[in-house]
């Protein structure tokens, strides 16, 4: 019998391999091209993860680290819904 496998993910603002579970996962739909945050997977498409620490969602904001990943811009609500995280 296998043992389980535990697949990482890597945040993009500090590089380090997590759980997808302890990770921020944010989708550009490949249909709509809309862009989502989606732990739930629902969407398919070209995705990046963050952790959920104020220094990691900062610098990606910061260094347009997230739009440069998804080859899109990044919309105001999805700024201000990581931004409540920050707030955490």
């Amino acid at each position: 019998m296998r043992p389980e496998r535990k697949f990482l993910r890597q945040c993009i603002s500090c590089k380090k391999y997590k759980n997808k579970e302890e990770l921020i996962r944010i989708t550009k739909n490949k249909d709509t091209g809309e862009v989502n945050i989606n732990n739930s997977l629902l969407f398919q498409g070209r995705s990046v993860y963050i952790c959920k620490n104020n220094e990691c969602i900062a610098s990606a904001i910061k260094k347009k680290k997230i739009e440069n990943s998804l080859k899109s811009n990044l919309p105001e609500n999805i700024k201000e819904e990581l931004s409540t995280v920050l707030k955490k």
